[in-house]
């Protein structure tokens, strides 16, 4: 149970490649990113949503 709210390693270098990447953009920049990141987070979520319901049936 401790283990479910760590990050993998690969998660942790994810992490640092979006921390190196918006550190080289401007603020205009780093906004339009964080809604293209959010917008996917979001479509992640869809995809895994309708996997669930459908799977259960």
């Amino acid at each position: 149970m401790n283990n479910i709210n760590r990050l993998t390693l690969e998660q942790e270098f994810k992490i640092a490649l979006y921390i190196n990447k918006i550190n080289l953009l401007d603020k205009k920049g780093t906004k339009k990113y964080l809604i293209h990141i959010l917008k996917k987070m979001m479509l992640k979520d869809n995809i895994i949503k309708y996997c669930i319901k459908n799977t259960s049936n």
